[in-house]
């Protein structure tokens, strides 16, 4: 066991955040920035490629999903099997990442490199949109083996406390993806101007390069042959509710696109350039998302109910301290944010009323995003699907329709009201979890 997985079970857990959480933050600010500056060079290039990355977004959440549920079940599993000094197993597990990422890559692309020209159908009228989306898309998915590669690999590293080896990974991809995106979308100096399509190459170059810093330290030998498929089937009975989770998200934006697509190709623009600015407000949250996981799972492996306890609250007080700074931002520059990205008056008429309603759903959204994480940390994968799917496809769609039919300025009301019910549901869920461990406690003593 290393010093650093030993301070899980002895540091004071504010201590362990404020030196796990900065290295996440600052891979996720640069992962920000590039979601950012990508948007802001396709904007200048053309409004329909500004529409068609919108479109595309739920694609490039579902393949996250696939490859960061699978890592994050690993990253479990193996932050549990060094909570009980376990090395070996716990060092087979994580050499199970490499070869179910590829399996998991090979059809992801398959399907969707067949898929695409129906689903860029199914979400615009526009020829020109349409071609932007099977463009992007394709390369983008069917290229995807450095995100699915870096995404597990990561998660191999972060179980055996390691968060500085992802950071410069991240920081990496981020960087060549920004390099590259003007000087392929644009064709400056020697560079062939491709417009959408080099957009999605900087994309994968960026993703191809994080995955090969992490790949030195990711990779650990296979487990013996025949436990292999014991050890898949695990792995992947325990992910298939992570992985659902997360694709849940993807059904949700997917769903909240056809919702507005009923109002205008605009209306789908600006819920895209909100969750471009998503990602960089969200860096806090998504990094107490990422480092309570092994402290949580490495905690409860050793019976400690009163840290993991305290690694809950720490989180939720550090992730509301600061998302009201996104909250104070999106109520009052919402104008201005969306000019970064584009001029069209309609586009900034939508977002600006959107934007302000969602400001106030970035408090709520803490404990709404941070109960799911805990319930997989501690093995109740039921319930964290079941919050996931609350809020996802129960709530996000439907609400979404309905507000939709008073008007374009109700359907934002949505994302308050959601992430307001998930938390109170979540509590809910919370309280029930801690009555039945002590139940169950007092009967194994007896």
């Amino acid at each position: 066991m290393t010093d650093d997985t030993k301070m899980w079970g002895k540091e004071k857990i504010g201590k362990i955040l404020l030196k796990l959480a900065p290295p996440v933050m600052l891979a996720q600010l640069i992962q920000a920035l590039y979601n950012i500056v990508d948007s802001l060079f396709v904007g200048k290039y053309s409004g329909s490629g500004l529409t068609a990355l919108s479109i595309i977004y739920p694609l490039q959440l579902l393949m996250i999903a696939f490859a960061v549920g699978t890592g994050v079940v690993i990253n479990t599993i193996v932050a549990a099997k060094l909570g009980q000094e376990n090395r070996k197993d716990a060092d087979e597990y994580a050499g199970m990442a490499a070869p179910l990422a590829a399996i998991l890559w090979v059809v992801f692309a398959a399907v969707c490199y067949i898929a695409m020209p129906a689903f860029a159908r199914i979400s615009t009228d526009s020829e020109q949109v349409i071609s932007d989306v099977v463009v992007y898309g394709r390369i983008v998915c069917v290229f995807s083996f450095g995100l699915f590669f870096e995404s597990v690999w990561t998660k191999v590293i972060q179980a055996n406390g390691d968060m500085k080896t992802p950071m410069f990974a991240q920081i990496l991809g981020a960087v060549v993806n920004i390099v590259l995106d003007p000087l392929l979308i644009f064709g400056i100096a020697f560079f062939p101007r491709m417009g959408i399509a080099g957009a999605a190459v900087a994309t994968v170059a960026g993703q191809v390069c994080a995955a090969l810093v992490v790949m030195r330290k990711g990779i650990r030998r296979l487990p013996q042959r025949k436990y292999f498929k014991l050890y898949a089937v695990r792995i992947i009975k325990m992910g298939l509710p992570n992985i659902l989770m997360q694709s849940a998200y993807t059904i949700y934006i997917f769903g909240l696109n056809m919702v507005l697509q009923t109002f205008s190709d605009q209306a789908v623009t600006a819920l895209g350039l909100y969750y471009k600015w998503q990602t960089f407000f969200f860096i806090p949250l998504g990094a107490m998302q990422s480092c309570i996981v092994p402290v949580i799972s490495y905690n409860y492996a050793n019976a400690d109910l009163v840290r993991v306890k305290k690694t809950l609250t720490d989180s939720i007080l550090f992730g509301l301290i600061l998302m009201s700074v996104g909250t104070i931002c999106f109520l009052a520059v919402p104008g201005p944010m969306l000019k970064v990205f584009t001029q069209d008056e309609e586009v900034i008429s939508i977002g600006t009323s959107g934007f302000r309603f969602i400001g106030i759903s970035f408090l709520p959204m803490v404990t709404s995003l941070i109960f799911p994480v805990f319930f997989q940390a501690v093995g109740a994968g039921l319930k964290s699907s079941a919050l996931t799917v609350i809020r996802t496809i129960v709530l996000f769609v439907p609400l979404g329709y309905l507000f939709s039919r008073a008007g374009l300025e109700w359907f934002w009301l949505t994302f308050p009201v959601t992430e307001t019910v998930t938390s109170i549901v979540g509590i809910i869920l919370y309280i029930r979890y801690l009555k039945n461990y002590a139940t169950r406690r007092v009967y194994s003593e007896d």
